[in-house]
């Protein structure tokens, strides 16, 4: 019997050897898939577990893990409320002022403007511009020429006229003797004598405009009517001046002294007088735009008689001796006029005062290191200190800088300004 080939056999008729050698090995790394997977499993319970412990630890411990600052009163590890350093100062007995302020400008208590009293050409000019002259200096010269000549003229017609006279004079004394004699008429006589009262008339005339020529020749020598400061320059040598000229020739203002015309409240107007009447010597001290530097201090010297109704406000004026010469016309400062001065009150520092919708208070910090709230009735304040008309006393601390983290009845360590010691440490 022929044999078939083995290709062509049943396939469930093949061996078992055939069998495995066609089904394919199984991979090595089969076993080792779940044990990766659960190992991943295992790492993401860990990191979360980590990032629990990581936000419920500080809960557990009572610790704060941020960065933020303590709540003053809060509990600190258990150990009792926290204490909040502050910067402190001492109420104090003191005098301070009372002032009233007004917004002024400063004015010279003269200003001239110096013009020609006759015509002529501009010849010299004996000043430079914002020069401080003296009442008298030679500021400017006019030609004179013309004016000696009127002054010629003048002096020859007296003199003809002087003659005039003289002749008159004489025929009234030889008249009145032949009137004795009865060798002329009186009426003769009569009109010798109105000659001469004529010829008397002529040289009084001649001798106006002889002064007349001589003024004006004093005239053209132009000199300083006040003691002050040179402006710019108005007119060039070289230029005709007129009397008549609606500009000057230059304008002079006084600086020292000088004044500052500022207003108050038709309101404080009562105080202000009362004083001023009794011939008390009121201060100003005039400050800067920024009311920060004080530039000069005068006296009150004037009060205008009328109130502005347009702004329920009057003006006043000081004087100031303006040494260094530091006040400048028409300058914008700040007066302040002091009115009274208070001895014996109760000083704090103005940085220290708390103010809200309602009152004004204070921190107050007690003799257990803890602070209260203190309402506090605020006077009169000069520079960085206010009076306290009530709620305070001379000794008593109070709280300056860090009040934002207060409240009533937060721990403080308070530190007194020139202390070496700490209050509440």
């Amino acid at each position: 019997m022929k044999q078939q080939p083995p290709s062509a056999l049943d396939p469930l008729e093949r061996s078992p050897s055939s069998l495995e050698h066609v089904a394919p090995a199984p991979p090595k790394d089969a076993g080792t898939a779940p044990r990766r997977r659960s190992r991943g499993i295992w790492l993401v319970l860990l990191a979360l577990a980590g990032v629990g412990a990581y936000f419920l630890w500080p809960k557990l411990t009572g610790k704060n893990s941020s960065n933020a600052p303590p709540v003053a009163g809060a509990a600190k590890g258990g150990r009792g409320p926290l204490v909040t350093p502050v910067d402190a100062a001492k109420a104090r007995k003191g005098d301070i002022g009372v002032y009233f302020n007004g917004l002024g400008a400063v004015t010279p208590i003269y200003t001239v403007t110096v013009k020609s009293r006759v015509d002529g050409q501009l010849m010299n000019i004996r000043y430079k511009e914002g020069d401080i002259v003296h009442q008298g200096d030679l500021l400017v010269e006019i030609d004179p020429r013309p004016y000696q000549v009127q002054l010629e003229q003048a002096e020859g017609q007296m003199a003809r006229d002087q003659a005039n006279l003289t002749n008159a004079k004489t025929d009234l004394a030889r008249y009145e003797t032949l009137l004795a004699q009865n060798a002329i008429p009186e009426q003769q006589l009569a009109t010798q004598r109105a000659l001469v009262l004529q010829d008397e008339g002529a040289i009084k005339v001649d001798q106006g405009q002889i002064d007349a020529a001589k003024l004006n020749l004093v005239y053209c020598q132009i000199g300083a009517p006040i003691t002050g400061r040179i402006g710019l320059r108005l007119v060039d040598p070289g230029n005709i001046v007129h009397a008549a000229d609606t500009n000057g020739l230059l304008v002079i203002t006084q600086i020292q002294p000088i004044s500052v015309i500022f207003t108050i409240a038709e309101d404080q107007l009562q105080a202000v007088l009362k004083r001023f009447n009794a011939g008390q010597r009121l201060r100003v001290d005039a400050y800067d735009r920024g009311m920060t530097r004080k530039i000069a201090q005068g006296a009150l010297t004037t009060i205008d008689n009328q109130i502005d109704p347009t702004t329920a406000t009057l003006k006043l004026r000081a004087n100031f001796e303006n040494k260094d010469m530091a006040l400048f016309p028409n300058q914008f400062v700040n007066a302040r006029l002091q009115v009274e001065e208070k001895h014996g009150v109760t000083l704090v520092p103005t940085a220290a005062i708390q103010r809200n919708s309602q009152t004004t208070y204070v921190y107050l910090v007690k003799p257990d290191s803890s602070v209260t709230v203190r309402n506090i009735v605020v006077g009169a304040a000069e520079g960085s200190d206010s009076e306290i008309v009530s709620g305070l006393a001379p000794g008593d601390v109070i709280v300056m800088t860090g009040v934002d983290k207060l409240q009533e009845g937060s721990k403080v360590r308070a530190h007194l300004e020139g202390d070496k010691t700490q209050k509440g440490s």
